[in-house]
């Protein structure tokens, strides 16, 4: 039987629905970030959900100084509020320490040292997606003898130690199905996807997976807006529920289309500044940002200035495209306009 990982922290909210906003100060929030964030907020708005505000700064070296005031004067400017926060994770990582020895004490998580080069190396590594190969479990302890070397390596090095190893868990193979208030149902086998994932990196810091899950559930967070690239994340993250003994607290996920370039790919860098701030440097109001994201939603036939509180009126999942929105040359000419 699971053992069960308690959350007692004063960050935990009353028994009602919420959700959280999470910008990670990995850059500048741009037209993608906020039609997500828009979204999310204008959802709690209608459903009287409680919304906090979380900055998930625990990507280590991706992190820039300065992005997380920066993101979030950028939600203020365009009209999106919150009734807690900002609360940072890498304020206190204890709630994760904890979180990783209930794990441990289940033997489901262990050090392992395999580098990205030895995983590309095996033949039993498929690309998963662009960004990750499965890990075919070379490092995995299996006898009474290896779990013994895990608990002194976890005694003698700690759990969250910046040095040359990660910590695993151990996924079972076999497949959850991810139901989503929007997107289609998903059937996921973790194991055959990515195989034993990361939960804490050799940067001694709790990964995104692991994270997320421990902050979900203190914050008690009952619904997630993010977007659809994510949306395999939750079979993961249903494992971490499941062995911390919170299947309960599993959230409500809705999952939306990314904004994309005219390539087909993720906005990024490469599709020219989509910069929210820039777009405000140059003078542009936060009503033809606003404007833009309710035209790509559905809510307007034609692109037309809107607050927020217009939009949070008007917006419904029912007119969102269940397809990427492709930010266009015109888009951008039409917030750029005299």
């Amino acid at each position: 039987m699971n053992q069960t990982y308690r959350y007692d922290n004063d960050l935990s909210a009353p028994a009602t629905p919420a959700t959280r906003l999470a910008p990670s100060p990995t850059g500048a929030l741009h037209l993608g970030n906020a039609r997500t964030f828009l979204i999310n907020w204008a959802l709690a708005t209608q459903n009287n959900w409680r919304i906090i505000l979380r900055i998930e700064d625990l990507d280590g070296p991706r992190i820039k100084q300065g992005s997380d005031l920066g993101a979030i004067d950028t939600l203020r400017w365009l009209g999106i509020t919150w009734h807690d926060g900002p609360h940072y994770q890498a304020a206190d990582l204890t709630p994760y320490t904890h979180a990783m020895q209930t794990l441990l004490d289940q033997r489901l998580i262990y050090p392992c040292p395999a580098t990205r080069k030895e995983i590309e190396a095996s033949l039993s590594a498929p690309h998963a997606d662009d960004h990750e190969r499965r890990y075919p479990g070379f490092h995995r302890p299996t006898t009474d003898a290896d779990w013994q070397r895990v608990q002194q390596h976890a005694n003698d090095r700690g759990l969250l130690n910046e040095g040359d190893w990660a910590w695993r868990l151990i996924v079972p193979d076999q497949p959850i199905t991810i139901h989503d208030t929007f997107a289609p149902p998903a059937r996921v086998n973790v194991q055959q996807q990515v195989g034993d994932f990361v939960i804490a990196s050799k940067a001694g810091l709790p990964a995104y997976q692991l994270a997320v899950v421990v902050d979900d559930a203190r914050q008690s967070i009952t619904h997630v807006v993010r977007g659809d690239d994510l949306l395999h994340a939750s079979a993961r993250q249903h494992w971490l529920y499941k062995f911390l003994g919170q299947e309960d607290l599993i959230p409500s996920y809705t999952h939306l289309p990314l904004v994309v370039g005219p390539d087909g790919r993720r906005l990024a860098k490469r599709h020219g500044d989509t910069r929210i701030a820039s777009f405000r440097d140059a003078g542009v109001p936060p009503e033809r940002i606003v404007g833009l994201i309710a035209y790509q939603a559905g809510i307007t036939q034609q692109r037309t200035p809107m607050t927020a509180a217009q939009f949070a009126t008007e917006f419904s999942l029912d007119t969102l495209p269940r397809t990427p929105v492709t930010c266009t040359q015109e888009d951008t000419d039409w917030l750029l306009a005299p």
